[in-house]
């Protein structure tokens, strides 16, 4: 019967691939070639006598054999891993890794107050961060948690506040303002020179401004779309048109006098981003340690 025992190396590669439905991004996963991972998966399916993929040149699909054979093996392999994980509370330092997920801007506005000190914290965790502006099924992508606005949060989620309330403003520049003058409410952005937002889906970002407790969102039009703060902010100390960005992106070019913030009296302070993570999956030490120490951070100011 010696010929049809599996491996722990071999039980995961499989659950790998059946996840992601990909060679590539289990291959990524497990930090190994696709090639050499099809030829380890056709090696132990010859072994075992089943077929448990179906390959074609494009997708990757699991037989009835594989469907049943991952229902068994998962609850198990995910039973081995807390184990191990739960090995950290003997340990003096946490290790692990953390993947995490998360927009350019929230990165720019906390790499270096949230994530930098959590490393510096924590030095036995590595931390793998991927700054993607899409909307991404954190699940499906291998990751630990996310970070997004609270308002696109999937219900299934729990949610953690990742830094605190932020302000958005228009700014632009001294020079621009000599040339055009400023609007006095959000409606009069309409007739001037604006530098739009795109998101990932292709939607344009419409500029939100409040008015006596009540939202009002300005779809503004100008010769130049960007898709990040920093570029964003770039062209509007160049002079281009009315930027819209978190007050920190702004800031030093505030402080300076190089950007000159408009319709200060429209903006407030808002939700801000939010760390996310399946409600029923185990939650690793390392998401743990980093949920404590985004609680215990979430109080300074901006």
């Amino acid at each position: 019967m010696s010929q049809y025992r599996a491996t722990l190396q071999e039980l995961e590669m499989f659950t790998a691939i059946a996840l992601h439905r990909s060679f590539r991004k289990a291959a990524e996963e497990r930090n190994l070639t696709p090639s050499s991972l099809s030829h380890a998966m056709r090696h132990f399916e010859q072994r075992l006598g089943v077929r448990l993929l179906n390959r074609t040149t494009r997708t990757v699909s699991l037989t009835e054999a594989g469907e049943r054979f991952l229902l068994r093996i998962q609850p198990a392999l995910l039973d081995l891993s807390q184990a191990v994980d739960e090995l950290n509370n003997w340990r003096d330092s946490p290790r692990g890794t953390l993947k995490l997920s998360m927009p350019r801007s929230a990165e720019a506005l906390f790499f270096s107050r949230l994530i930098l000190p959590f490393v510096q914290h924590y030095p036995e965790i590595s931390v793998e961060i991927d700054s993607n502006d899409a909307l991404l099924d954190i699940v499906d992508a291998g990751f630990d948690a996310g970070v997004r606005y609270g308002d696109v949060l999937a219900q299934d989620m729990v949610a953690v506040p990742f830094g605190p309330e932020v302000r958005a403003l228009a700014v632009a520049s001294p020079a621009f303002i000599a040339r055009h003058g400023v609007p006095l409410q959000p409606e009069d952005l309409l007739r001037f020179p604006c530098i739009e937002r795109r998101f990932p889906s292709g939607r344009r970002y419409r500029w939100e401004f409040w008015k006596e407790g009540h939202k009002q969102e300005v779809a503004v039009r100008g010769s130049l779309t960007l898709d990040n703060n920093e570029r964003i902010v770039e062209a509007a100390l160049a002079g281009v048109g009315i930027a819209f960005v978190h007050e920190d992106s702004a800031a030093p070019a505030l402080a300076d006098g190089r950007l000159v913030e408009l319709l200060a009296d429209y903006t407030h302070y808002a939700e801000g981003f939010w760390l996310y993570y399946p409600s029923r999956r185990y939650i690793s030490t390392p998401l743990r340690c980093f949920i404590d120490w985004l609680k215990s951070n979430n109080n300074y100011k901006n």
